[in-house]
């Protein structure tokens, strides 16, 4: 009994190697082992001189996965349960940024990257319909950031609007703002988001004042109603065909100083450029079937889209104060009016009595002309 007791701990460190790897599947043995078995492998340097490169190669990708950690946990990013993150998080700017109701140069530099087909990529841009998921990319802060600036210019031209024009409802932004992600269903591009940020403006229904800000001196206040339902489509173009009272406002409006200084005369352009209301792709290139050609209106009664839009620059866009909503607000003023003559024009049936009213003023009173 003795002797047993003294093998146990005195045999392992006097044995040999070809000795002590036999003892050391003894119960009491591996009791008093290290938990890392790191002798056994220093010892096994000289018959396996490969072995320490994926070693060396394991300790590199520990490295990078902490300094990938130490960025992550450095960020603003709150993970969900099962969220994780993938490849480093590009911050937002922590300046440039300007107060509720303007737009900032950085919102533009942003939605200037989407025009980069290597930036308007999945991968590139933040899935904000995928929160759920194990993927967070990489701008997604930048967007957020660069969302709710857009949100709350958005809520600050609601207010406008809603003074302008009292048809309007004051809406929150998240139902009057559109997605960025594009339809491509059934498109030959499949470039996942759009390269600018917009929202849109209308009583129940109807087509209103919208809204499209975009970097490049493209972005734009426009307001009509663009490819309208047969039936509205229709009935406007009786209103024409009859001048109703609907259809002489409408001509009033497109002649007045007001409309023709911010969106042209009334009349399409020599070259088929956009004038007016006039110069939209989807526009007839003959007379709708039934009408006569020559017809006064004729040059309407082409349109299946009925719009105008007002451009400002860059720097107009990015304005300080309220410079911005104020030349808004001007544009907004001209519009209303026609975009209610155009309400009254798709919904107003058409009176039958307009017929012979305009047979009375075509032929006159004969007692008067006598």
């Amino acid at each position: 009994m003795p002797a047993t007791r003294k093998v146990v701990p005195r045999k392992p460190a006097q044995l040999s190697n070809e000795d002590s790897e036999p003892e050391s599947l003894h119960s009491d043995a591996l009791d008093d082992l290290p938990p890392k078995k790191r002798t056994r492998s220093s010892n096994s340097k000289s018959s396996s001189p490969s072995k320490p490169k994926p070693k060396r190669k394991k300790r590199k990708a520990k490295e990078d996965n902490i300094k990938d950690e130490e960025d992550v946990d450095d960020s603003d990013v709150d993970l969900k349960e099962g969220q994780q993150v993938v490849g480093r998080v590009v911050q937002a700017p922590k300046t440039g940024w300007v107060p509720p109701g303007q737009v900032s140069q950085n919102t533009l530099d942003f939605l200037a990257k989407l025009k980069d087909p290597a930036c308007n990529d999945r991968e590139w841009f933040a899935l904000l319909s995928r929160l759920s998921s194990e993927l967070i990319c990489q701008t997604e802060p930048v967007y957020r950031r660069v969302e709710k600036e857009f949100k709350a210019f958005i809520e600050a031209f609601t207010d406008m609007l809603t003074d302008v024009d009292s048809e309007i409802p004051p809406l929150p932004p998240k139902d009057v703002t559109h997605r960025i992600y594009r339809d491509v269903r059934f498109s030959n591009d499949k470039t996942p988001y759009k390269k600018g940020l917009s929202a849109s403006f209308s009583r129940s229904g109807r087509k209103g004042i919208f809204a499209f800000f975009k970097p490049g001196d493209e972005s734009v206040i426009a307001a009509g109603a663009w490819c309208p339902a047969k039936n509205e489509l229709s009935t406007l173009r009786n209103h024409l065909l009859r001048s109703t009272p609907a259809a002489k406002t409408l001509h009033t409006i497109l002649a007045s100083k007001a409309f023709t200084t911010h969106f042209g005369p009334p009349r399409p352009h020599p070259n088929g450029d956009r004038q007016g209301v006039f110069g939209h792709e989807d526009e007839l290139k003959v007379a709708p079937k039934g009408v006569d050609k020559n017809h006064k209106d004729i040059a309407l009664l082409k349109c299946r889209s009925l719009a105008v839009s007002y451009r400002f620059t860059d720097a107009q866009v990015v304005a300080p104060g309220s410079e911005f909503i104020d030349a808004l607000r001007g544009v907004a003023d001209v519009m209303t009016p026609f975009v209610h003559c155009l309400n009254d024009l798709m919904t107003l049936p058409v009176d039958d009595s307009s017929d012979e009213e305009n047979e009375e003023d075509d032929t006159g009173d004969p007692e008067e002309d006598e």
